[in-house]
């Protein structure tokens, strides 16, 4: 017969566990000697046995007794709470003979007290009394609430109506709750509408799903409220940009990305910066910046900015870069140096004596790093370069930028504390952004690639992040620096930064013939001495007849090395036209100077002649456009959209950019294409010579004197020469 009592667990009782009705012989400290019918024997761990899902006490009707939810009381009005327990109060007083508060040395009502009444006497007793109390209880009320208060506690004693769960669609028929759903769902790729435009596709939806008129629908405020309930947090009728984010989430848990030393992992990413900057054909346009950031110690390992575009050979080149030390530059202040930092510096110049002169940022060598899915960084380039340094390359999930989230947030970190502070910038979009943007843009490319070379050294690497702690320190953010150090003397070694050959070997080929001129790229002509003595020698590679080898960097295209298989090592030979441009510049544009010089007529294989446009042209980029040549953009920029209309809506005289009207003679603009497209021209078409432009002018009257004119490169006028 079964007994009420509390539960224990004594010699002699019999138990179920594992499935199986088992007797307890014996009890020895935290273990449990058990004996199945079978006869067989086990020692259980205590614990175990009672975390078992199926482990009951055989003949115990007494239930496991029940903690309070004391959050969800302190949720309820409190004169549910007391009523709750003035019911508990009452029940205790009917079970035990005392009520909970009752004085010590009380005695038991005689209609409560167990050794004279029943239980079911009692429960008569305590109905009766609630009643002449004005609380409607019955004999079967009572009972249930002993029942309730045996299974679940005070909280079973909590009046139902204020424990019943919310329900968010209301009393909404499930046919348009689930309509509804779908219709959200399919929000998320178009553009955001309104909630009448959303409510007329339920219905359609409903209309051809179950028939017209068959699902009743709710009114226009409870539709109203419907939709906002569903749309929670998805952002429905807001930004589709972070509609289509939200939706890119993954369905897994969120979790940090961890990495225990540096070059653990390093991510990779590309966006167009927040800044107009004079490009070097001097148009105004947001240049793209692609970076890298190491996990560990949120350094940023490299950044690079070029126009927008980014080819393969620009992350393959980041690779490189990323893997040799910061030069300090002139200019800089001496706290920028990494003997001032804390970064380990004597120890490091013992293993590089190049990092002598480098600036207060780590070289960090990366064993993996996570890029996302563009043409870019999946090219053979870049996989190439990257299988050449040892470097594991992990893709990132399509779609997923928390795969990448440390990249993309340091993102938003370059724009708010460096990008805001420089002249034109453009605010994150088209929203925030002033008025007259494209006049406060007054840096070239050249020059803000070097402003954001310094405030990496002198704003970021120095900077506490909040992401970084230190063990010891968990109460203040570290440096990347300072991660740098602590992570390094953890790590317990040291990568050997990239040499400069192993740097020179990451850069684009060429293959070109040693004359007694020199090499020649694209119309450039490269010589010195060293290279002089091997004119006219034939290749050392069979294959290449008189070539070799050639490397160059796309960035800077003042230089270029010639491998030395004789002597071994590196031929580094200068432009031969560096003292007409004394700045570095780009490969495209070497090639739009190219460009300039065809259409004023000069010829674009003389090199000497391209050198003086060149120079002219980079120091118009550093002054930038005036009023003029933006008004003469513009109007190139409506002409060639005017001339991809079909030839019936064009008017019977034809209007071209060439033969515009300009306000003042001479005042025609540079060409208008995109500079970066010109840096793809394969050298096939880079050696072919530019078109003939003359035959434009009239032939002169015999006997006529015409003066061969001058050339001013300098000057706005594309024409370009003086008669």
């Amino acid at each position: 017969m079964a007994v009420e009592r509390p539960q224990v667990i004594r010699v002699g009782d019999r138990v179920i566990f594992d499935g199986v009705e088992q007797q307890v012989v014996a009890l020895s400290g935290g273990a449990v000697r058990l004996v199945a019918s079978s006869g067989a024997t086990s020692v259980v761990a205590l614990p175990y046995l009672l975390a078992a899902p199926d482990f009951a006490v055989v003949g115990v009707t007494a239930p496991t007794p029940r903690i309070a939810p004391v959050g969800l009381l302190e949720a309820l009005p409190e004169p549910v709470v007391q009523a709750a327990r003035d019911w508990e109060r009452h029940l205790v007083e009917m079970e035990t003979g005392l009520a909970p508060d009752a004085p010590e040395g009380t005695r038991a009502r005689p209609e409560y007290d167990p050794l004279l009444h029943p239980l079911h006497e009692r429960e008569q007793a305590k109905a009766a009394e609630l009643s002449a109390m004005g609380i409607k209880a019955s004999v079967r009320t009572v009972q249930r609430m002993r029942h309730r208060y045996r299974e679940q506690g005070l909280w079973g004693l909590v009046d139902t109506r204020y424990t019943r769960r919310a329900k968010p669609t209301g009393n909404v028929d499930a046919r348009v709750v689930a309509a509804a759903s779908a219709v959200i769902d399919a929000q998320t790729t178009t553009s955001t509408g309104t909630r009448s435009r959303v409510i007329e596709q339920i219905k359609r939806l409903l209309d051809d799903e179950h028939g017209p008129g068959v699902v009743p629908v709710p009114s226009k405020a409870t539709f109203y409220r419907l939709l906002e309930v569903l749309s929670v947090g998805r952002h429905t009728f807001g930004s589709a940009v972070t509609r289509r984010q939200i939706a890119n989430r993954p369905d897994g848990v969120f979790t940090a990305t961890i990495a225990a030393r540096p070059g653990e992992q390093v991510q990779m990413d590309g966006t167009p910066l927040d800044v107009m900057a004079v490009m070097d054909d001097g148009r105004i346009d947001r240049p793209e910046l692609v970076a890298a950031i190491d996990v560990a110690t949120r350094t940023i390992c490299a950044a690079v900015l070029r126009p927008v575009g980014a080819k393969a050979m620009d992350a393959a080149l980041l690779l490189a870069r990323m893997m040799v030390p910061e030069p300090m530059r002139p200019g800089w202040s001496q706290a920028l140096a990494m003997s001032a930092s804390r970064i380990p510096h004597r120890r490091l110049v013992d293993v590089d004596t190049r990092l002598e002169l480098a600036a207060a940022k780590p070289v960090i060598v990366p064993d993996t790093v996570v890029i996302d899915h563009g043409r870019v960084f999946l090219s053979e380039v870049f996989l190439r370069a990257a299988d050449t340094l040892g470097i594991s390359v992990q893709p990132a999930h399509q779609q997923t930028g928390t795969d990448k989230a440390i990249i993309e947030r340091t993102f938003k970190s370059i724009n708010t504390l460096f990008c805001q502070h420089v002249a034109g910038y453009t605010g994150p979009d088209v929203t925030h952004r002033g008025s007259d943007v494209a006049d406060r843009a007054v840096w070239s490319m050249a020059d803000l690639q070097e402003m954001l070379d310094e405030w990496v050294i002198a704003g970021w690497q120095s900077r506490p992040h909040e992401g970084l702690r230190h063990p010891f320190t968990p109460d203040r953010p570290a440096s990347p620096n300072d991660a740098y150090a602590a992570l390094v003397a953890a790590a317990g070694y040291v990568p050997v930064a990239l040499s400069g050959e192993d740097y020179i070997e990451l850069l684009p080929v060429k293959w070109r013939a040693i004359v007694d001129g020199g090499v020649q790229i694209d119309y450039r002509t490269y010589t010195c001495p060293e290279l002089r003595s091997y004119s006219g020698y034939p290749s050392p590679v069979a294959t290449r007849q008189h070539q070799w080898e050639v490397h160059y960097d796309p960035y800077d295209v003042t230089r270029v090395w010639v491998r030395d298989h004789y002597q071994g090592g590196w031929i580094m030979a200068p432009w031969s036209h560096l003292s007409v441009v004394v700045q570095p510049f780009a490969d495209f544009t070497w090639r739009h100077a190219r460009k300039i010089a065809a259409q004023r007529g000069v010829d674009a294989t003389n090199e000497t002649a391209v050198a003086v446009v060149l120079a002219a042209l980079l120091q118009r980029a550093g002054q930038g456009p005036g009023p003029t040549d933006r008004a003469l953009a513009r109007t190139r920029a409506a002409t060639t959209m005017r001339n991809h209309l079909p030839p019936g809506l064009l008017p019977a005289v034809a209007f071209s950019s060439e033969s515009a009207e300009f306000d003042s003679p001479g005042e025609q603009a540079s060409d208008p294409e995109v500079v970066a497209e010109a840096s793809v021209t394969s050298d096939q078409h880079a050696h072919e010579p530019p078109e003939e432009e003359g035959g434009d002018e009239p032939e002169p009257l015999e006997g006529t004197v015409v003066g061969f004119g001058l050339f001013d490169p300098f000057s706005d006028d594309q024409e370009g020469l003086v008669r």
